[in-house]
């Protein structure tokens, strides 16, 4: 049987449209908020039908020297076109990206990971530097 960890797949995301991009500053201030965007398909655009979707994004921080990340958020998206009138009928669509804010007084690595409805699960990471 498969493990959990086994399942993620990660990439270029220049190449690859499932991959979580994170963006952020490259140099952090201490203990100020900064602004996290990470969004899904950002040169490659990714499928938003009925059929095939981003269906949700998480963000994680692991501190340098913790055991355990910290979740900051997890996002799910849910217009994917669909309608009581059948699968990309309606006007409402969500796009997978999102922002966020926090601080920290520690450097460490910023974690994603999306899942895709067709092609499961994927992940990336980016270090930040605190000063």
């Amino acid at each position: 049987m498969p493990e959990l960890k086994e399942l993620f797949q990660t990439a270029d995301w220049k190449q690859e449209k499932h991959v979580p991009v994170i963006e952020l500053p490259e140099i952090i201030k201490k203990g100020e908020y900064f602004k996290v965007t990470v969004l899904v398909g950002k040169d490659n655009p990714h499928p938003n039908t009925t059929e095939h979707h981003i269906r949700w994004i998480a963000v994680y921080f692991l501190p340098l020297d913790a055991k355990f990340p910290i979740q900051i958020g997890k996002f799910e998206f849910t217009a994917h076109g669909e309608s009581t009138q059948g699968p990309n009928t309606s006007t409402v669509y969500t796009q997978p990206e999102v922002v966020l804010n926090f601080k920290t007084d520690k450097p460490g690595t910023i974690f994603s990971s999306s899942y895709c409805n067709i092609h499961g699960l994927w992940q990336s990471s980016r270090s930040i530097e605190v000063k």
